[in-house]
């Protein structure tokens, strides 16, 4: 059934705003939540997190807002904001399903040598030390350290690297169509006149 009413139209995109605020909310709290039970100690991680659900929530409440208000400038705003974001979300989707296993290794090793405080973590978790090797005579946060039973984290990562990008890919294109969804409904729910205004005002 098409939604082509005033009332359907308002409703949908209220639905739609409140959904990305609750994920936003939900992004903060996860990142929040491993911080405190100790899971992660860098704070460029959590600081992305943070920063990702902040920029979300604000994105959300500009479009609710806008939903409730039948504000023309918000609306607009938040449809070109919306379509900015589909575009980065369904290109990096793309992306990652369409990665093969040596791009997919050669990222990780990149990322990894980019990473401070977060090897710790991941070492500490996966105990492991290192990425494709790792000298002895430096510090490593596995319990398996210093014995020679310890595995290398590149090893581990490149174990479940095709599954998590497959994962993070799918829910990535999955949203991203919901963002589409949502600068339709925009566009068309601009373009509608309210039945309760006054006949003669423009929109």
């Amino acid at each position: 059934m098409v939604c082509g009413g005033f009332t359907c139209s308002k409703n949908s995109l209220c639905v739609l705003n409140l959904l990305y605020i609750m994920v936003s909310l939900l992004l903060i709290g996860i990142a929040a939540w491993g911080i405190g039970f100790g899971l992660i100690s860098s704070f460029r991680v959590v600081g992305v997190a943070v920063a990702v659900g902040i920029l979300l929530f604000l994105i959300a409440l500009v479009g609710l807002i806008g939903a409730i208000k039948h504000h023309q400038v918000l609306l607009f705003f938040y449809m070109i904001i919306l379509f900015l974001v589909f575009i980065v979300q369904f290109s990096v989707s793309c992306a990652s399903l369409a990665l093969n296993s040596q791009q997919q290794n050669e990222l990780l090793e990149v990322g990894w040598n980019h990473t401070a405080t977060a090897k710790a973590d991941i070492e500490k978790s996966l105990d492991c030390c290192g990425f494709h090797y790792y000298d002895k005579n430096e510090s490593c946060a596995a319990s398996c350290y210093p014995t020679p039973n310890c595995r290398t984290c590149g090893s581990i990562i490149e174990q479940h690297a095709q599954e998590v990008l497959r994962v993070v890919g799918g829910v990535g294109f999955f949203f991203s169509f919901t963002e589409i969804l949502g600068v339709w409904l925009t566009y068309r729910y601009r373009n509608q006149k309210d039945p309760r205004a006054n006949p003669s005002a423009f929109l």
